[in-house]
């Protein structure tokens, strides 16, 4: 029931007791009055004329003002009755904003785990429970993904910072020979503190809305022969077909064209580390559901079903062997989702047959242009 109708309901309550009251009493005090009346007025005539009988002073008037008065009492009482109904009965719906209170007041000094205990109700206060709770969920795995932000970052910093830091000294303490290859190790490390440093700040601007993004209707068919073009010496360099597959009309979309191109070659650089010699990497594009569809295939070992769920978030390895001195930031895929976010886009991540992975990258439609 809503909190509206228990309101109206108690309103109801507390007059229906008022005037419930006041018509039980009323009939009694105004006969007694009568009674009254009448008896006064018996005593009046028996008086005869021979002078004020028992009750002289005491007529209508009189009658009327103590009728009056008991039926006043009588209707205090009552809502004075109706009253503290209304309290208790009030109490109880005021309670539960009590808990909603304490709630907000844990989860304000850093208790995320505090949830409101109200998401059982079914009235108003049942669903700012539910809302309560859900911003205290999403505020605790948000902050679960910052902490876990803060360590990954830390790592992914430490590794390349220890190898600079351990060739540098082995050099300097003549273990290590002056030469160029010491010096190469220094400068691919750096090279990847760089990168991961560059990618941060590529998805934190994203994320929050402050990337500058030069948007304007894109052809899907020129940027996917591309990217195919950029990564073709890569793909042929380890042995691995690099094709192109486009389908269906219109193959326009509304995007930053650079940024574009930069999350497609995330996701074939992606495919080609996982793709074994001999393989094959197709760039896809066509419509889909009134937008365009990019997309990277791979006839690779494909995402374990655990991982496909976190892939595209921060730092996540489906592979934990997989070295992180490989020059990789671990931030690839994620720019790729924050890119595609900022740009009104989507992706996605799905295991084909008879193998590998599909990486999908979808974005909206110039307006006026609807696909099939």
């Amino acid at each position: 029931m809503s909190l509206r109708i228990r309101l109206a309901l108690i309103f109801a309550l507390v007059a229906i007791v008022t005037a419930g009251a006041i018509a039980l009493v009323t009939p009694a005090i105004v006969d007694r009055g009568f009674r009254q009346a009448e008896a006064d007025a018996r005593g009046g005539s028996q008086g005869g004329g021979l002078g004020p009988g028992p009750r002289e002073g005491r007529g209508p008037g009189r009658a009327q003002q103590e009728t009056t008065a008991a039926i006043v009492l009588g209707a205090t009482v009552a809502a004075a009755g109706a009253s503290v109904l209304g309290i208790l009965v009030a109490g109880r719906l005021v309670r539960p904003l009590g808990q909603l209170r304490d709630a907000a007041t844990g989860v304000a000094a850093g208790d995320l785990t505090r949830r409101s205990q109200l998401a059982g109700r079914g009235d108003e206060i049942g669903d700012l429970g539910r809302s309560f709770d859900r911003m205290a969920e999403a505020l605790e795995v948000s902050d679960a993904a910052r902490r876990r932000l803060f360590q990954d970052a830390a790592h992914e910093l430490k590794t390349p910072l220890t190898v600079i830091d351990a060739t540098t000294t082995a050099i300097l303490d003549g273990v290590y020979q002056h030469d160029d290859r010491h010096l190469q190790t220094i400068r691919e490390q750096a090279h990847l503190l760089a990168r991961v440093v560059d990618d941060l700040r590529t998805v934190s601007l994203a994320e929050s809305g402050r990337l500058a993004l030069q948007r304007s209707a894109v052809d899907a068919a020129e940027v996917v022969r591309a990217v195919a073009k950029d990564w073709a010496p890569r793909a042929e360099l380890a042995g691995i077909g690099l094709d192109v597959e486009l389908r269906g009309q219109p193959l326009t979309f509304h995007a930053d064209h650079e940024r574009v191109r930069q999350m497609l070659g995330a996701l074939v650089d992606n495919a080609l580390r996982y793709t074994p010699s001999g393989g094959t990497v197709v760039l896809e594009a066509r419509p889909w559901e009134g937008q365009v569809r990019l997309a990277v295939r791979d006839s690779g070992p494909g995402v374990p079903a655990a991982d496909l769920p976190h892939v595209f978030e921060r730092f996540y390895r489906a592979d934990p062997s997989r070295q992180r001195s490989s020059g990789t930031s671990g931030l690839g895929l994620a720019i790729v989702r924050a890119l595609a976010d900022a740009q009104g886009g989507s992706v996605g991540v799905e295991n084909v047959e008879p193998g590998g992975a599909r990486f999908w990258l979808q974005l909206p439609s110039p307006p006026g242009v609807r696909g099939t």
